[in-house]
């Protein structure tokens, strides 16, 4: 179970280390699906981690990104559904 539970968190840090890269990089806009999408996968991924291992810093601040990433992934959708896309 202890391995299971690294994997996830060190997932969870890749993927919002490569949600930072498309963006630094411009290979990806602010308000794409993919942007959100790596940053509420790679949040929930550190959460699972943090919880386990009781690391409540990094636990709190990633259910709040998982929370705003959740939001603005539901804005992104509303917005291309409103756009007719």
């Amino acid at each position: 179970m202890n391995l299971l539970i690294e994997i996830i968190g060190w997932f969870g840090m890749g993927l919002i280390l490569i949600a930072y890269w498309f963006i630094s990089t411009r290979r990806i806009e602010v308000k794409s699906r993919l942007y959100q999408m790596l940053n509420l996968g790679g949040a929930i991924g550190i959460v699972i981690n943090a919880f386990y291992h009781k690391a409540f810093p990094p636990l709190a601040l990633n259910v709040i990104w998982a929370t705003i990433a959740f939001w603005a992934l539901l804005s992104v959708r509303s917005e291309k559904k409103r756009l007719g896309s």
